[in-house]
């Protein structure tokens, strides 16, 4: 079997027209798929409203008691309902889910050594229930994912949707189906110059991937996003793509993230 694990980043999600027009792309992707999303910036915004401050570490939200109550609102609540509905009405049967949801994802809430981000958590292993989510595939659903976890003992927890995407990928990857993740944002790949659309590396393996980070390529939220494209190839995934969400249905376009 094969499954295509697409993650959206939020910068897309914040654009009305931009989400409607990857939606619209993702619908119309042919055969098993699962979709995964992050928050955007909407999450500050009702935290502002509520005069709960938005607080960061290094570009990383620190999800306190307040600010898990803000995410899971508009993570699991109305940002995944809206991209289930749109879904819906353009013919794919999507299903909107968090990790939560019949413990479908598992994690652990992180040591806050060195630094505490709160209610954050990280996915072991054995963290994805594949068998489960294969059963949402055999009754071609399409499963949506928000960021939203829970340890399993009643506690919610904010994970990075990239590290769900891929979390989900390699868990069914051991369960021997060929997996495709593709990490779609606003950015046409990995760009040499971040202020040139044109300077798409085609190609980032293990060996270039470090010199990239030294010389300050790869920065800030795109390395949360090769590590996570690195540890899928590790856990069995088939083929990673970094590319634009415009390009989603083109398949030469974007960063090939190869192991070698």
């Amino acid at each position: 079997m094969e499954i295509t694990v697409v993650k959206i980043g939020g910068n897309v999600i914040d654009r009305p027209e931009d989400l409607t027009v990857f939606l619209k792309k993702f619908a119309a992707l042919p055969g098993n798929k699962i979709l995964v999303h992050g928050g955007g910036k909407m999450a500050s915004k009702f935290s502002a409203k509520l005069d709960i401050p938005t607080k960061m570490i290094d570009g990383r939200r620190v999800t306190d008691s307040q600010t898990i109550g803000i995410v899971t609102m508009v993570y699991a609540g109305l940002i995944n309902k809206t991209i289930t509905a749109q879904l819906q009405s353009y013919g794919c049967n999507a299903a909107g889910l968090s990790g939560a949801d019949a413990g479908m994802i598992k994690a652990v809430k992180r040591s806050p050594y060195p630094v505490d981000f709160g209610f954050v958590g990280d996915i072991p292993t054995d963290g994805v229930n594949a068998g489960l989510l294969m059963k949402f595939i055999d009754m071609e659903l399409v499963p949506v994912f928000c960021s939203i976890t829970a340890d399993g003992q009643g506690v919610l927890l904010n994970c990075n949707a990239d590290t769900v995407a891929r979390s989900i990928a390699g868990a069914l990857s051991f369960s021997d189906a060929a997996v495709r993740l593709i990490y779609c944002f606003e950015k046409q790949g990995l760009l040499s110059d971040p202020n040139d659309d044109n300077s798409v590396i085609p190609l980032i393996n293990s060996d270039n991937c470090e010199k990239l980070k030294n010389e300050g390529i790869i920065t800030s939220g795109m390395i949360p996003k090769i590590d996570n494209a690195f540890e899928a190839l590790n856990e069995g995934v088939k083929e990673v793509v970094i590319k634009s969400y415009f390009n989603l249905d083109k398949t030469d376009s974007g960063t090939i993230v190869v192991n070698r």
